[in-house]
């Protein structure tokens, strides 16, 4: 398991910050030693949150194109349906290509499995500890709950991307579990079980609830008691448990009203908005994390990649009156750019900044609405799909006449719609063992469809409208369900140093 050395194991530990005014610090320290760390629970705490730190704002697999833990949500969402990538941009058009993510030699690859059992060790280490080390009862259990959940969170990204759906097999080996500390001598575990991932998710999300029981945080970014929620919310759906998931979903939005029409224009990068449950926030002198905007924000003049378009078809999912398609536009700002479909949901503050979603209550109301749907409880299921819909000014289902499929496949698309850009897309596609869906934007002719834009000196014009680039695999295959393209390879270099990982 010599993949590890140097970044896994407590000597090496160099991510010691602390938190100041409610405001995350992620200054890190140099290198500290195990007697230190664990002298008592205030810098094992410390632990937990130079881990969060590293987690969200670091670069991975030096380059700027993986900035954090975002960076996964930005391949899921380029792997998937709904993104129309810019393919002469920097950052992801191999994944857009399905050319990088099944490929175990590629950078990405690596950073992405590094970065992930970095954080698993490092909680390890919180939960092997918690209990014993000086200091006061009650911070012992929130800082043991939160990295029980961080952990848990880690292990689901995990058992989301790096195997087919739980549904399909839960007992398809995915990727090795380790609940205790490693060092550079550790040797290497088999791969588990999507079974045995996903009770060891659920089991430390249960007992992190409990430990964070009337725990109030100081800021969005600590894990409570309705993050949990959330990820117990996300794990059951995943398995295909649909009432716990609901119920789970219900617990995860009480505190949290979906937002009002006009913030949904306001550019998604605001850790104080109502309906976010989780996020991270961004300042000027600690704003890495923020580079994924590069990406996602297609209309700010300082944004400097722009690549995720939208597809034509993902537009025109949006009816007339919903905010949401209010945010759509055609591209005309540079020749370059004519014709491309700006979906202008995140934007950039004004200093170049923005705070990171990474739950929101809108995300556990279609959740809830699933989950009631899927055991045919459809008053329950609609009711809640609507509550989102009318919010957003879309008109509400219609279950007069309908059926426990067309509630769920209209729930399905709602949460492309309201999910878009937050990491959501393939996780969806494999959770459902859907097919990827891409097509030309063309008229009954076969003629590419026309569309205004404005040019920079204010004129209009029409183009033909930008689509997709990539419509099959790199075999020429068309998309299929539960293809390997989809999932995420263990890289080259684990395999190498993990003999175990062929059991």
């Amino acid at each position: 398991m010599k993949t590890f050395k140097g970044i896994l194991y407590i000597g090496a530990l160099i991510i010691m910050v602390s938190s100041c005014n409610k405001q995350l610090n992620t200054s890190p320290t140099n290198a500290v030693s195990e007697e230190i760390v664990l002298k008592n629970i205030t810098n094992l705490s410390k632990v937990l949150e130079g881990t969060w730190a590293a987690m969200m704002d670091d670069y991975y697999g030096g380059t700027y194109s993986n900035p954090g833990y975002k960076s996964i949500a930005l391949t899921s969402d380029a792997m998937a349906n709904d993104v129309a990538i810019i393919t002469t941009k920097y950052g992801f058009p191999a994944a857009y290509r399905f050319t990088q993510m099944n490929d175990k030699t590629q950078a990405r690859v690596s950073a992405f499995w590094n970065q992930l059992y970095k954080i698993i060790n490092n909680t390890n280490i919180v939960i092997a500890n918690a209990d014993k080390v000086p200091g006061d009862d009650n911070t012992k259990k929130v800082v043991k709950g939160q990295a029980l959940a961080l952990r848990a969170n880690t292990y689901l990204t995990i058992a989301s991307f790096y195997q087919f759906s739980y549904r399909k097999d839960s007992l398809a080996k995915t990727a090795p579990v380790y609940t205790v500390p490693t060092s550079d001598t550790t040797k290497g575990n088999p791969r588990a079980t999507l079974k045995e991932i996903y009770t060891l998710v659920i089991s430390d999300l249960q007992q992190a609830k409990s430990l964070l029981a009337g725990y109030i945080r100081p800021a969005k970014y600590k894990i409570d008691a309705d993050v949990v929620s959330g990820l117990l919310a996300r794990a059951y759906l995943n398995m295909g448990w649909w009432l716990p998931a609901a119920q789970a979903a219900d617990d995860a939005l009480k505190n949290y009203p979906l937002m009002s029409p006009a913030d949904y224009t306001k550019g998604f990068n605001d850790l104080s908005n109502p309906e976010w449950i989780w996020g991270h926030p961004e300042i000027p002198s600690q704003s890495d994390g923020s580079y994924s905007f590069h990406f996602l924000d297609v209309s700010s003049s300082s944004s400097y990649y722009y690549s995720f378009m939208a597809d034509p078809f993902f537009g025109n999912l949006f009816e007339s009156g919903d905010i949401r398609k209010t945010l759509f536009s055609w591209d005309g700002s540079a020749a370059s750019r004519e014709g491309y479909l700006q979906y202008k949901k995140f934007r950039f503050r004004t200093d170049q900044t923005a705070d990171l979603v990474l739950m929101r209550s809108a995300e556990a109301w279609l959740i809830k609405a699933e989950g009631y749907a899927r055991t045919n409880d459809l008053p329950a299921g609609a009711a809640a799909l609507n509550q989102l819909r009318t919010t957003r000014g879309a008109k509400p289902f219609n279950l007069s006449g309908a059926t426990q499929q067309d509630l769920i496949d209209q729930i399905l698309i709602e949460r492309r719609k309201e999910l878009w850009g937050e990491g959501f897309g393939l996780w969806d596609i494999i959770r459902n063992q859907q097919a990827v869906v891409r097509k030309p934007y063309v008229d009954a002719a076969g003629n590419d469809i026309q569309v205004t834009i404005t040019t920079p000196d204010g004129s209009t014009k029409s183009v033909p409208a930008r689509y997709h680039t990539t419509l099959k695999f790199p075999d020429g295959s068309p998309f299929v369900p539960n293809s390997p393209y989809y999932i995420f390879v263990i890289p080259q270099t684990e395999e190498q140093n993990n003999p175990n990982l062929m059991r």
